[in-house]
């Protein structure tokens, strides 16, 4: 199944020859740590046993689009602007001007600094300082109407649609990024724009909300294991505001902690997208240039810049600490990349693996065990098994099939963090990957392929019914969880695979009365907690003001 000697892989697809690199070594003298906070174990799922967002296993899982190779500093990290500074810096502040227009928002209270402190509410309750949304007037809370008429429709077998969530709010109009869903108990929350509101999982309703003087633009993909999650938010409304503020937010109550701002010199630090990671009661906060890591518990500055010219830009969340490292040279184009284990309270550098010369980290689909994904150019696609001490076991031969992992974000997101895949699944021993859909007659359709990490070859392959689609999402109890897409007149839902593939086994079946609803969420993040599923539109954005507030968000599925 592998290529070729000198044929590239087909577009889309991976299996590029990439050979282990001998350059191997082990960490360098441990860096100077200041004050180090507690430091536990991390949750083995969301939907699931304690807090991990949508239902991934580790790392989690954005429900975007396939990301496009990167060029120099790393996937995410000034990725999306190729060419010289000067035409980086116009770019940014291009799609600052962009995002930032036409928008207006006042907060109440102090402030911190000249900084506007965040707006807390419980409720229904509004404040008096904020921009009134349809959310607060309660038009957007459960559209019961919907869901009465889909649930009518309902035969036997079927889950029922537990809610509908409308968005609610009028947009910027670029429309915004969402973040989330973060399950915390019976609390699933998300962040958009300038509020982070906690909802009912079991039906909906609003339970708290709290509002941000700025825009949410990075946030990481999984909270600690007592609930708690800091998200990155602009430094002011103006519209070319760096993401360098960070505030803490207990998930379960809504309620604000520690704010605080942090320094991004140089045009790497200040231009680069910024990865965002959980470890335990550490936060680290990565760019191109360097990684600053704080105490989620107090806001304590733990570290930040290492010693060398090769520095981390991005952590998978997690106890083990692993990290895509950068180095800078001479022509200072960050293009020779490391894999790291990195001890997040200390910022001691554990192990490091020299990625070959030429590729670049592009995301981590599983830290346990590691399985990483390796860019090269626009067309060479790697991905890459290590051990657990660093050393290189496998490379995956993905044959002829295209694949695609739904990664990254939206052109105007700028939190860019390297373990947020969806379609992509591991345990010990097997990794399971989704093949793109491609059309069979007027409808989309794919299928799960599972390799044996040892060899790198596959073991199997298990189609999605007919004008379906499958997404792996994690493993649990030795069985692979998958989405299963909806399509005209048939409803999606959780299905399972065996360890040894055959038949699809339901988990939980959606409505085929749904189907038409469900349908309208194409690419969506996607959490299978306590036996309910969610489905969460990424970016919400839509033709008019009506369309946006009117516009179906979440919906979420159960007996």
């Amino acid at each position: 199944m592998t290529q070729p000697p000198g044929q590239q892989p087909p577009q889309g697809g991976f299996g590029a020859p990439y050979e282990p690199q001998p350059g191997l070594y082990g960490p360098p003298p441990q860096p100077p740590t200041q004050a180090a906070g507690p430091y536990g174990t991390q949750p083995p799922g969301p939907y699931g046993p304690p807090p991990q967002p949508y239902g991934q296993q580790a790392p989690g899982g954005y429900g975007y689009p396939q990301p496009q190779p990167q060029p120099p500093g790393g996937p995410g990290r000034g990725g999306r602007f190729k060419g010289k500074p000067a035409v980086v810096v116009a770019a940014v502040l291009a799609v600052c001007l962009i995002v930032g227009g036409g928008v207006w928002f006042a907060t109440s209270g102090g402030d911190d600094g000249g900084k506007k402190k965040p707006v807390a509410e419980n409720g229904d309750k509004q404040s008096s300082s904020p921009p009134s949304t349809d959310e607060d007037k309660g038009k957007a809370a459960v559209d019961h109407d919907t869901a009465e008429k889909l649930n009518a429709g309902r035969k036997s077998g079927e889950a029922k649609v537990l809610w509908i969530q409308k968005n609610g709010v009028d947009l910027p109009r670029n429309g915004s990024d969402a973040y989330g869903p973060w399950v915390v108990g019976d609390i699933v929350v998300k962040a958009m724009y300038r509020t982070v509101s906690g909802y009912s999982a079991v039906d909906g309703t609003r339970k708290w909300s709290l509002r941000l003087p700025s825009d949410v633009c990075a946030a990481p993909t999984r909270p600690t294991d007592d609930g708690k999650i800091v998200i990155g938010i602009e430094r002011g409304t103006a519209s070319d505001a760096p993401c360098e503020s960070l505030q803490m937010i207990d998930l379960a109550s809504g309620k604000a902690g520690w704010r605080k701002s942090y320094e991004r010199p140089g045009l790497w630090d200040g231009f680069s997208d910024v990865a965002m990671a959980i470890h335990g009661d550490v936060l680290t906060v990565g760019r191109t240039s360097r990684t600053d890591a704080y105490r989620v518990s107090d806001g304590k500055a733990l570290w930040g810049r290492l010693p060398g010219n090769c520095q981390p830009f991005g952590f998978a969340s997690g106890p083990l600490g692993i990290a895509a490292a950068s180095c800078q040279t001479e022509a200072d184009d960050h293009k020779e990349q490391l894999v790291e284990r990195i001890d997040p309270v200390s910022g001691k550098v554990l192990w490091k693996y020299k990625v070959k010369k030429g590729w670049q980290v592009d995301q981590f689909y599983s830290v346990s065990p590691l399985v990483v994904s390796l860019r090269k150019g626009e067309k060479n696609w790697a991905i890459a098994v290590l051990n657990s001490d660093g050393t290189y076991r496998s490379q995956l031969a993905g044959g002829t099939d295209d694949y695609e992992a739904r990664c990254g974000g939206d052109l105007l997101t700028r939190g860019k963090n390297v373990d947020n895949c969806l379609g992509v699944a591991a345990d010990a021993n097997t990794f399971y990957m989704a093949t793109k859909p491609e059309y069979v007659g007027s409808d989309m359709t794919n299928a799960v392929v599972a390799f044996d990490l040892g060899t790198g070859k596959s073991k199997w392959k298990v189609a999605a019914p007919a004008g379906q689609t499958l997404t792996p999402m994690r493993v649990e109890g030795g069985k692979v969880l998958i989405y299963m897409g909806a399509t005209k007149g048939k409803g999606g839902g959780i299905m399972s695979l065996a360890p040894t593939g055959g038949a699809l086994q339901p988990v939980l079946r959606h409505p085929a009365s749904a189907a038409e609803v469900e349908r309208g969420f194409s690419t969506p993040r996607v959490a299978y907690v306590n036996g309910r599923s969610l489905l969460m539109h990424a970016f919400v954005s839509a033709d008019t003001d009506e369309e946006e507030i009117a516009k179906k968000t979440m919906i979420s599925f159960g007996d």
